[in-house]
């Protein structure tokens, strides 16, 4: 029987998908996805699927409230996996000339404020006596102390102002909704078309398949308390420095 729910946001990245395969397999578990894209799950039919146009303030506001009018169960887990590292018009720079003012204002306005507006528009809808575990994707490229080999200015900037973001999120929530824990979690170079451009030079033991880092990111959430603060964690749980 049913007695939670756990939201993925981004369900259509390949981290995101594990995840569910993953959550599945839990018959007390109800899934809820949200994505531009869901077709891969056409042929599933236990789950609440969210198709969004796009990811604007406006259209966030409208699924929440979908979700607040939709909800029977307490959501207890939320997986925000939006992210981008490169496209068509956009590649990690090497060199500081590389830098473009417009690639770097798209490069944090989705890996960071995104996930925020997502926090933003959740939280009256997650605070409550059921505690309630909220993860983003980030990487360990977003620590400062961290920062041995330069380069990548977007992506870096982007991932550190999220995990500052995230912290300061949960100084406020450990005031006015303190059933809800904020988790940074850093997965490791997984293997997904955002990492296959930069898989040279990655040990085949160092190259995750996407199902074990479900595995590794469910495990974690579980043991990981809810304690008014924000955790900055790895693939095998270990703490980053911020």
């Amino acid at each position: 029987m049913i007695n939670q729910q756990t939201l993925i946001i981004g369900a259509n990245s390949n981290i995101a998908k594990a995840l569910v395969d993953q959550i599945q397999q839990y018959s007390n578990v109800g899934l809820i996805l949200i994505s531009r894209d869901l077709s891969d799950y056409s042929q599933i039919d236990n789950l609440q699927k969210i198709t969004v146009q796009d990811y604007q303030p406006e259209t966030i506001s409208a699924t929440v409230e979908r979700l607040s009018r939709d909800r029977l169960k307490p959501i207890t887990q939320v997986f925000i996996c939006n992210g981008i590292l490169h496209n068509s018009n956009i590649q990690p720079e090497k060199r500081l000339e590389e830098l473009n003012a417009q690639s770097f204002q798209q490069v944090i306005a989705i890996n960071a404020l995104l996930p925020m507006l997502w926090i933003q528009q959740l939280t009256p809808l997650l605070a409550s006596k059921s505690p309630c575990k909220i993860i983003v994707f980030s990487a360990r490229v977003g620590s400062i102390n961290d920062n041995k080999l330069g380069g990548w200015y977007s992506y870096r900037a982007s991932k550190a102002a999220l995990n500052m973001m995230l912290k300061t999120v949960a100084i406020e929530l450990a005031r006015r909704a303190k059933n809800i824990k904020i988790i940074a979690f850093h997965p490791g170079t997984t293997d997904t078309p955002l990492s296959k451009p930069f898989q040279r030079n990655v040990p085949p033991e160092k190259l995750f398949p996407c199902d074990f880092v479900a595995k590794q990111l469910l495990a974690i959430t579980k043991k990981t308390e809810v304690d008014g603060s924000a955790s900055y964690l790895d693939w095998q749980g270990n703490t980053i420095d911020w």
